[in-house]
């Protein structure tokens, strides 16, 4: 595996990183995605779980109020049907926080192990390992970002209010807040820091280079939506045939064939969010290493002593 290794510490520009993100990702993409499968496992089936219930309620209530024979829908069947969307709703959110925490340490500690093999010769147990070991930290780090994120709702609020600028303002300071909380992320798991640390760490190498970390963010984000985008064409043109045929033919779209089909839809949907946030991380994993290298200079470092050594 030596042979094809991708080195990773080192300083390049905003062209280097977009280009090293996709042999990466062209290298690794099987393993990972086994890695993926095989620790969400219980997590995809909550998804399904999800998916089920959000669509029972949404098309029992559009099938109760579309009732071509005049009956009008009892406010029982009206209350099952909210409950069903509520409960979808909150298993989401609660889904949602496990899987961020879990699939952020799972893409990182995936990069971290392969920087320390020199290649993606590991077994998918170290990188559970290492996820697992940093549980703890992983929990309280995603509890910081509940404030984080409010604080940047109120700001996003305020920009709301002036045209166009604010527009623009808003998504300069998302990108940048991606790019923060992804390389503290990664701060944290790369170099055993503490939460609070790995905050500090990541505001430092990020804020330097303000306009490489938004730029790579928005334009590797741009690309990984139009990835996903591609993805979802076929199962997106499916649905949009039968939901076609479902309109043209007065078929009952609370019947169980039409809730399979929008399951199976919505959880497609939901796993490929999932997956893309694993990617997202990748993105920043590359540019901390490079903002690392940049700032501090120690692979480059190394290798002069090496040299010097051998001589």
């Amino acid at each position: 595996m030596k042979d094809k290794y991708i080195e990773l510490r080192i300083n390049r520009d905003f062209g280097d990183i977009l280009t090293v993100y996709f042999d990466f990702l062209k290298q690794n993409i099987k393993k990972f995605t086994n890695v993926f499968l095989s620790y969400n496992g219980i997590f995809l089936i909550g998804l399904l779980i999800t998916s089920y219930l959000l669509v029972s309620g949404f098309i029992g209530m559009i099938s109760e109020n579309s009732n071509l024979y005049g009956i009008s829908a009892t406010q029982t069947g009206d209350d099952t049907y909210w409950i069903y969307v509520i409960a979808g709703g909150i298993l989401f959110f609660l889904i949602f926080l496990m899987v961020a925490g879990l699939n952020f340490s799972l893409s990182s500690s995936y990069m971290i192990k392969y920087d320390e093999h020199k290649g993606n010769g590991f077994d998918k147990a170290e990188v559970w390992n290492l996820t697992k070991n940093k549980l703890g930290h992983t929990i309280v780090f995603i509890l910081l970002l509940i404030p984080i994120y409010g604080l940047f709702f109120i700001v996003s609020v305020v920009f709301a209010f002036i045209p166009l600028l604010g527009m623009f303002a808003q998504y300069i300071i998302q990108f940048f807040m991606t790019a923060w909380i992804g390389v503290s992320f990664f701060s944290m798991l790369s170099e055993d820091k503490g939460v609070t640390d790995a905050f500090g760490e990541g505001w430092n190498l990020v804020s330097k280079n303000f306009w490489k970390s938004v730029g790579v963010n928005f334009i590797l984000g741009l690309l990984n939506g139009l990835l996903m985008f591609i993805v979802l064409i076929i199962p997106a043109i499916l649905i949009g045939i039968y939901t076609f045929h479902v309109v043209e033919n007065n078929v009952d779209v609370g019947g169980i064939v039409a809730t399979v089909v929008y399951t199976l839809g919505l959880c497609t949907l939901l796993i490929l969010m999932v997956y893309a946030q694993c990617l997202s991380q990748f993105i920043n994993g590359i540019l901390f290493y490079t903002l690392h290298e940049k700032t501090y200079n120690l692979n480059t470092r190394s290798k002069i002593e090496q040299i010097g050594q051998s001589e």
